[in-house]
């Protein structure tokens, strides 16, 4: 009798862990000045069919036809239709912040999407909530053309210092607490460097640039900086500095390889592919020479 109490206790309290982790991991702990960001562009019914199509191409597979609950049940926690109480409740910043960082299966979508159809995906969600008013951003995003970063490399200190300014035409204004990120460009996207800061008052952050990373045969690597300001929108700058380890490495799509150019691909790829497709058409041509000679013999027969 103990025994069976011991087991029954053991499988609740192993379906309330379950039950537990399913409701933390849907819900979402987003810092104040994320819940706060808001879209610049109007919610309508045009940026809400452009979502649609984002939505369908990127969200679907998981979550389902918005409305119609029939979200991908093999997933734990099952992701929530996006027509819920439970999402309709979230603030749009807290939104975007959830398609911004993701998490656990689901993937984040900064890097993946722009902003603009980040926040288009948004649009579609809302245009099922009857009792939605929007509030517009302050952004601009045509003062994007304003914006300056000037990128300068403290060599003993290993630093890569940026500063972000506005050449308005009161004067130039320096971006403060502006969200601001560096990455390096490698052969498969972008790497980011140091972890993401805040632009102090006079519009500069200070990142850390390891020592040990790898560039090109002279050094050189190509930088990114992107800036989130809630004024000027989403910039980013590009430039080469020569600080980064001299690397003599080989192109990964200079040597033979299976992901290279079928001119590059590995000699053994090659003939194996040839052999296949000679083995198939002698094949078929086996079977028509049969089905000849099958054709002629009943011919005779019949004579």
């Amino acid at each position: 009798m103990y025994r069976i109490k011991f087991k029954i206790a053991i499988i609740l309290g192993f379906t309330g862990l379950i039950n537990f982790q399913s409701f933390a991991q849907n819900n979402w702990d987003v810092p104040a000045d994320k819940k706060s960001k808001n879209s610049n562009i109007e919610f309508n019914s045009g940026t809400a069919k452009e979502g649609e199509g984002i939505y369908n191409t990127n969200c679907k597979s998981c979550h389902g036809d918005i409305g119609k609950n029939n979200s991908l049940q093999s997933l734990k926690p099952v992701p929530p239709d996006l027509s819920s109480a439970q999402s309709k409740a979230l603030l749009d910043g807290e939104l975007f912040h959830i398609l911004n960082v993701g998490r656990g299966l689901m993937p984040s979508f900064k890097e993946v999407l722009p902003e603009s159809d980040r926040w288009k995906v948004i649009a579609y969600m809302r245009s099922y909530d009857k009792d939605y008013v929007q509030i517009i951003s302050k952004t601009d995003p045509a003062k994007a053309n304003l914006v300056k970063i000037k990128m300068v490399f403290d060599s003993i200190n290993s630093k890569l210092n940026v500063e972000v300014v506005a050449n308005e035409k009161a004067g130039i204004v320096k971006l403060k607490n502006a969200e601001i990120a560096l990455f390096v460009t490698r052969h498969f996207g972008k790497m980011q460097l140091d972890k993401t800061l805040r632009t102090d008052n006079n519009g500069n952050a200070s990142f850390d640039f390891p020592k040990d990373l790898p560039g090109d045969k002279v050094g050189n690597v190509e930088l990114i900086v992107r800036v989130n300001d809630e004024i000027y929108g989403e910039i980013e700058s590009i430039s080469k500095f020569k600080i980064a380890v001299p690397t003599d490495k080989p192109s990964l799509t200079e040597k033979r390889a299976m992901w290279n150019v079928l001119a590059k691909a590995p000699i053994w790829l090659i003939l194996l592919y040839l052999s296949g497709v000679l083995l198939a058409t002698g094949v078929i041509l086996y079977i028509i020479y049969n089905l000849y000679k099958l054709s002629k013999s009943n011919n005779n027969l019949k004579n």
